[in-house]
């Protein structure tokens, strides 16, 4: 039985739609779980393929990017944002989403070096999402951000600045393994995957 940890958000239904009903289903014991949850069971050898964050790919002893799928995005995604109560060049304060890896990552490199600003981190926000701080803004991703871009006067779609930014596409997650799986195991699982996205 091959374990796997798969995001638990509204864009990856199709995929969770797939993997439970392909004839894989039988071969696999399935955990939906948050992004971070993911890559950490991956990084524990709790389980042995993830749906996991980009940024945590590098944190793995040993892996293998395994399906021609992922969730990525070219130009605006409408669930990975930037939520701000002023222009994103006034920010001082910058909360992290504790549910992210690549997210964050991603929007530390476009303040960096798109936006040329460098606010003070926060990691661990006591009022995380909702601070009414003027000069504060947080990421947020998945089904958390919905019906929140009317609440901020300043919203900023992290895919859509990416691409705005360099032009290119921006892949948040990709399936992983932590170690060899046979390649008929992979057809199977691309070939579920497959099966989720074309019953849409």
């Amino acid at each position: 039985m091959i374990k796997i940890s798969a995001v638990n958000y509204t864009n990856t239904i199709p995929f969770i739609y797939g993997l439970q009903h392909h004839p894989i289903k039988n071969e696999i014991d399935l955990n939906l779980d948050v992004p971070s949850l993911c890559a950490q069971k991956l990084i524990e050898n709790k389980v042995d393929i993830g749906l996991i964050p980009v940024a945590a790919i590098l944190d793995l002893p040993e892996y293998h990017i395994i399906s021609d799928y992922c969730i990525g995005a070219n130009g605006a995604v409408n669930s990975v944002f930037i939520f701000s109560n002023c222009p994103i060049e006034d920010v001082k304060y910058f909360q992290l989403d504790p549910q992210s890896r690549s997210s964050n990552n991603l929007a530390l490199v476009l303040l960096k070096n798109y936006w040329k600003v460098q606010p003070e981190l926060v990691s661990k926000a006591k009022e995380y999402g909702r601070s009414s701080h003027p000069k504060t803004a947080f990421v947020q991703i998945g089904d958390r951000t919905f019906g929140k871009i009317d609440q901020y006067s300043f919203v900023y779609d992290l895919a859509a600045e990416w691409k705005k930014f360099t032009g290119l596409e921006f892949v948040f997650a990709a399936w992983v393994s932590n170690k060899k799986l046979d390649d008929s195991f992979i057809e199977k699982l691309n070939a579920a995957l497959k099966l989720g996205l074309d019953s849409r």
